[in-house]
């Protein structure tokens, strides 16, 4: 619209009537004119308005869907980030090439079970609680690190959080005496509660005492509500005694773990948990059984030669 004297009236015009329709809205309440034709529109529109609303929720929630199933992507991909970091700050000599290594197993191992882990060095042993089997980690709460948190590394279970520092954490082993954790065999599915046997194998009691369990067998972490202490399916170790039943209702058994609590370096702590149980997919490839080899003796028998013992000569 071009600038004209007559386009200014118009305008003075319309600002005119718009503030003696506030005015009259104002001073007449719910009663004026102007509110009736608010309820009007509202009555007119208000169902269209509640069918593009009910449109839209659907939308909305595939987009939170979408989101959260983003945040956890994103808090994998940043893990993944810090342990590569990590492997790169291990460096290149002899001893860390062993370190990256155990990284490495362990990253498989998360793989597998698709559990989020927190890789972190053991910086110490022992904790001021007593003679407890602990080690102490350079891992935190600054970290994402919690208490009731499971801690495994490439060969297995290896313990759980029991105390948090900002950027430290104790975690008490899985061979102390004092540790328990709910397990399940393999291929049986036969649950128990396994602990802590101090240099020794550790003790399970399996919940059935007829069990059929043999040496060779194995077994996982079982899980727990809200995946608090232990996730489920992280490798434990494998059968290597087995105490008769004795009619008792539960049955002992005795189980070599796979981890080494005298030799830890690098460990992880599962931060985030999988979306269902792994079951048996963590444990390490069964052993193939050594075929017996068997000896197969031929007999084959060769001719009689005269003269020799038993035949009578030819005259």
């Amino acid at each position: 619209m071009r600038d004209t004297r007559e386009s200014r009236l118009l305008l003075v015009l319309l600002i005119a009537i718009a503030f003696a329709l506030i005015t009259v809205d104002i001073r007449g309440g719910e009663d004026s004119p102007v509110d009736g034709a608010r309820r009007a529109a509202a009555t007119v529109l208000g169902p269209v308005e509640n069918g593009v609303s009910s449109a839209v929720d659907p939308i909305g929630n595939a987009i939170a869907a979408v989101r959260d199933s983003g945040e956890r992507h994103s808090r994998i991909t940043t893990l993944e980030r810090e342990n590569a970091a990590l492997k790169t700050r291990l460096g290149s000599d002899d001893r860390n090439r062993s370190r990256v290594r155990q990284l490495d197993s362990l990253l498989k191992k998360a793989g597998a079970g698709q559990y989020g882990v927190k890789a972190a060095e053991v910086i110490g042993i022992g904790a001021a609680q007593g003679f407890s089997w602990t080690v102490t980690i350079d891992a935190g709460a600054r970290d994402g690190i919690e208490r009731d948190m499971t801690v495994l590394n490439g060969d297995g279970l290896v313990g759980r959080v029991t105390t948090v520092g900002p950027g430290t954490a104790t975690v008490l082993l899985a061979n102390d005496p004092d540790f328990t954790v709910g397990t399940r065999m393999e291929k049986t599915d036969e649950l128990g509660f396994t602990s802590g046997g101090g240099d020794g194998p550790l003790r399970v009691d399996l919940l059935n005492g007829k069990s059929k369990v043999r040496k060779g067998d194995r077994l996982v972490t079982f899980g727990s509500a809200a995946d608090k202490p232990f996730v489920p399916g992280v490798p434990v170790g494998e059968v290597v005694r087995v105490d008769p039943s004795g009619g008792d209702l539960t049955r002992t058994v005795y189980v070599k773990p796979y981890a080494g609590f005298t030799k830890l370096d690098i460990v992880g702590v599962v931060v985030e948990a999988p979306r269902k149980d792994p079951r048996d997919t963590v444990l390490p490839p069964a052993p193939k059984p050594t075929p017996t080899p068997t000896v197969t003796v031929t007999v084959t028998p060769s001719a009689q030669v005269p003269g020799q013992a038993g035949q009578t000569p030819v005259p």
